[in-house]
């Protein structure tokens, strides 16, 4: 089963898709647009190209657990995702993930101007990451 992890932004939005057993990320890509409506468009022409059967979208958290400024747009977001695709998303706590995937880019070596291009990508990796692991440890949903 491919599942698909969203990094939604505002100027770019990260997507990362499983293997075809849902075991490891696989495909990435960054979509460069601030419109909600071509973003979630694109997620959809991506859903049917991988072959994606599942929805998992970055969902902002203050670090005490409670909801980010920009949940309701989130929300919303989501909602346009899963009618443009036709699948429910689910959304998961994000917190850190773009702390981490800029860790990680500066570990690799790479420069700032470069992080700009690559973070949404390897940050909606670290979402899918942790998903597929929650997966695994708690198979009953």
């Amino acid at each position: 089963m491919r599942i698909m992890a969203i990094d939604y932004g505002d100027a770019r939005t990260g997507v990362a898709v499983s293997d075809p057993t849902g075991l490891l990320a696989g495909y990435v890509a960054v979509i460069h647009s601030r419109k909600a409506d071509v973003v979630s468009a694109e997620i959809a022409r991506l859903v049917k190209e991988q072959g994606v059967e599942e929805l998992v979208m970055g969902f902002p958290r203050n670090m005490d657990g409670s909801e980010g400024p920009r949940a309701e747009l989130y929300r919303e977001f989501a909602g346009q995702v899963e009618a443009a695709a036709g699948l429910p998303v689910r959304l998961w706590d994000e917190r850190r993930s773009t702390i981490e995937a800029h860790a990680i880019l500066h570990e690799s070596g790479k420069r700032m101007k470069v992080h700009k291009k690559n973070v949404d990508a390897v940050a909606a990796s670290l979402i899918l990451e942790g998903y597929l692991t929650y997966r695994r440890n708690h198979p009953e949903g």
